[in-house]
């Protein structure tokens, strides 16, 4: 399969999973959460960039809170333009949220910019090299090309592990981490 039929087949599976057994998602979000947690710990990062689940991507607010309160900065992704990478504003759980342009939520209030030590970064699909595979926008792949470059983590559900060729562009995330396990460099 191709890059754009992988992801629609994988956007449908995660819509199932999150409309039919919440139950279930709720417990593979827990141990996804659990598990960058113990990464984000012996990484020993100080700053996150974290993201707002959307199109049911792993809810891992409870691990940002978490995050939060062990005095990790946290700071969630905003879309400049189309083509541009993302920029990073500060962010505390519980803070109140506006629906951006892009469709993606972002604080409401004016936050100071920020540029995380490590990017969390949600995946639509991954191949068993740590190659992510995304929304098609190639935000996050604009992002993790500058330099300094961040550390990335990917999270994901385990069913969305695929096989499929990187493009040029494409660079291999640090970490991936799933319901049922973690793949490291």
């Amino acid at each position: 399969m191709h890059k754009p039929e992988l992801r629609q087949s994988l956007l449908a599976e995660r819509a199932a999973l999150a409309a039919n057994d919440a139950h279930t998602k709720r417990l593979m979000d827990d141990r996804i959460g659990a598990r960058l947690l113990q990464w984000l710990q012996a990484e020993k990062t100080t700053s996150a960039g974290v993201y707002w689940p959307m199109r049911g991507e792993p809810d891992l607010h409870a691990t940002f809170e978490t995050l939060h309160n062990n005095g990790i900065q946290l700071s969630l992704p905003v879309v400049v333009s189309k083509n541009a990478p993302l920029k990073f504003v500060a962010w505390t759980a519980g803070e109140a949220m506006q629906d951006d342009r892009y469709g993606t939520m972002t604080p409401a209030a004016p936050h100071q910019e920020t540029f995380p030590q490590t990017l969390v970064i949600p995946c639509v699909g991954f191949n068993q090299h740590r190659f992510r595979l995304g929304y098609g926008g190639g935000f996050y792949d604009r992002t993790v090309a500058l330099t300094p470059r961040p550390r990335t983590v990917g999270v994901a559900y385990s069913f969305s592990a695929v096989t499929f060729m990187p493009d040029t562009y494409d660079i291999a995330l640090d970490a991936l981490l799933t319901d049922t396990g973690c793949l490291t460099g």
